[in-house]
């Protein structure tokens, strides 16, 4: 039996048992962590260096890059380390670091798609007033406040999670921090300081992902009624890079929190959680930038002109 205050230190899960296969995945991270920064800086330079670029849909996406690159910054390079060195430990200090920037990108994550799929339904359900209700100011207060609920979110689980009394060792199912791991060790006997928090943000998430599936039911509705046939596939493709993003990152992330516990295993928890937390941030360039013909061409124009310079 030992205490939180005891604790100096947690065992992650190690990622295979064996050197070549701890080796193995060490490149396969170093390969997905390099596309994930390749993609997402590409679009990050190329929006922020592009002036034709500067409207709300890809100021919206610079938001989403940067959150993307956070939080797989936040996991991998510790898992990395760890499959190269073979060894499992994180301190106590660097576990609740990892759990705090985790929980600030990923709920940004979450908030920035919401406000996108609002700039979504703006452009095609009232085009007429895109200008006034996405202006410059109003872009710049909603990423704003995007960042500071993700903010003010991740603190509030963060130092609610550590500060639970831990008796039950410090080996961690996982090979990154994430509460319901830190909430198996834990030894409170308070169910609404342990449950409550959580009970909160699943709430706040529902209701994120209630505006999104109304917002595209009114959406399509528009759209059925476009007369032409180009004018429907112009505004469903404007929409498909979003839709995709967000079912992937609901999707992978849903079915870790929400799976039944009766179906619960060490190895899906696993697989899981790596579905969730590595594959959205390396896809979401490559989704948006493979539909969207401006983005693309700005990067081949951004491209060449770095290769003519060099």
């Amino acid at each position: 039996m030992s205490n939180s205050s005891s604790i100096s230190h947690f065992l992650l899960l190690a990622l295979a048992d064996t050197r070549q296969l701890q080796l193995l995945h060490f490149c396969l991270l170093l390969g997905i962590s390099l596309a994930a920064l390749l993609g997402n800086g590409l679009i990050i330079s190329t929006v922020a260096c592009g002036h034709h670029l500067h409207t709300p849909m890809f100021f919206f996406l610079l938001n989403l890059a940067l959150a993307d690159l956070g939080s797989i910054c936040t996991t991998v390079p510790k898992a990395m380390h760890n499959s190269l060195w073979d060894t499992s430990t994180i301190s106590y200090t660097g576990c609740a670091a990892q759990l705090f920037f985790f929980l600030f990108f990923i709920s940004a994550e979450y908030f920035l798609l919401t406000i996108m799929c609002y700039d979504r339904y703006v452009s095609i359900c009232k085009p007429l007033h895109y200008g006034t209700l996405l202006g410059s100011r109003a872009c710049a207060h909603m990423a704003a406040a995007a960042w500071a609920s993700a903010f003010l979110y991740s603190l509030l689980h963060t130092a609610n999670t550590f500060s639970l009394p831990l008796c039950h060792g410090n080996a961690l199912g996982q090979f990154f921090c994430e509460i319901p791991q830190i909430l198996k060790i834990s030894c409170s006997n308070s169910y609404v300081r342990e449950h409550f928090p959580l009970m909160g943000s699943a709430f706040l998430l529902f209701g994120c992902f209630v505006f999104i599936v109304f917002s595209y039911v009114q959406i399509f509705r528009v759209m059925m009624r476009i007369p032409s046939e180009q004018g429907r596939h112009k505004a469903f493709s404007t929409c498909l890079p979003h839709l995709a993003v967000v079912s992937l990152f609901i999707s992978t992330s849903f079915s870790t929190y929400l799976k039944p516990l009766s179906i619960s295993s060490q190895s899906l928890d696993l697989t899981l959680s790596v579905l969730y937390s590595v594959v959205p941030p390396t896809l979401n360039p490559l989704i948006y930038s493979l539909r969207n013909q401006e983005l693309k061409a700005a990067v081949r124009r951004m491209m060449t002109g770095w290769f003519r310079k060099h």
